[in-house]
């Protein structure tokens, strides 16, 4: 029998490859166990690379809760989540993620994040990424840290 809340990304899931949204990806997020968001990825309805299922759920579990702390929330994923969605989860300080079916299921998928982990480990680097303009985008640092009414993340 499959937990309860991965029954749910998972019929996410199956939902959005029915609809043909996107790729076989769902994912939910609980707190105080209860649902604040469900969904599924919506690249191909939305035309957007960053859809993914677990990215859709954080933006919806933040406007829910009126937040972008939800280190009070868990997540639950039908798989692995791939760098930018980690990434992500990093930054809304989830402390606690739950996948089914992992990066090596994604790749036979199609969904191989390979050559991602790579350049993280500084290799393969076949994106151009070049520093322009430092001296002055550096400067924004100074500008928001002397901004009193800032919120820090």
């Amino acid at each position: 029998m499959m937990n309860r809340w991965m029954q749910v990304a998972y019929n996410e899931a199956v939902e959005g490859i029915l609809a043909n949204d996107g790729g076989p990806f769902g994912a939910v997020i609980v707190k105080d166990d209860e649902i604040i968001a469900s969904g599924h990825n919506m690249v191909l309805h939305s035309n957007d690379p960053t859809a993914h299922a677990e990215m859709n759920v954080i933006r919806d579990a933040s406007l829910k809760l009126k937040t972008f702390d939800l280190s009070e929330c868990e997540l639950y994923t039908s798989c692995m989540p791939c760098p930018m969605c980690l990434g992500a989860i990093y930054w809304a300080r989830i402390a606690v993620v739950y996948y089914g079916a992992t990066e090596h299921d994604a790749a036979r998928g199609g969904f191989d994040d390979h050559r991602i982990y790579e350049m993280i480990r500084g290799q393969n680097h076949d994106l151009a990424l070049n520093q322009i303009d430092y001296e002055a985008t550096a400067r924004l640092f100074d500008l928001w840290l002397e901004k009193e009414d800032r919120q820090l993340y």
